[in-house]
């Protein structure tokens, strides 16, 4: 029988804050607004739950191409092939 399993799984690590930054979610972080086409890395908020993005592509950066809601939509690249991930500007940090 198929193993089943959570979309979280494996990920306690990976997704924890330092001990410091533990506490409430940065207002700025949470209302922060992007351009289309610029540059972003994929950095979870362990604290929001909502719109979290697959955990493979934590620390992937990719370019913003559209706005869809309070979301962004981001396009990356895994592997070879380019993939859309829509994901709350929380979820993102800005790459130089």
């Amino acid at each position: 029988m198929q193993h089943h399993h959570s979309f979280g799984r494996g990920t306690r690590q990976k997704f924890s804050k330092h001990h410091r930054t533990k506490g409430k979610i940065s207002i700025r972080n949470f209302f922060q607004e992007f351009k289309i086409g610029e540059r972003v890395t994929l950095k979870v908020e362990p604290a929001y739950h909502k719109a979290r993005y697959y955990p493979r592509f934590h620390g992937k950066s990719g370019l913003i191409t559209e706005k869809r809601g309070d979301c962004y939509s981001i396009l990356i690249k895994d592997g070879e092939k380019d993939k859309m991930i829509i994901t709350h500007p929380v979820h993102l940090q800005r790459s130089e």
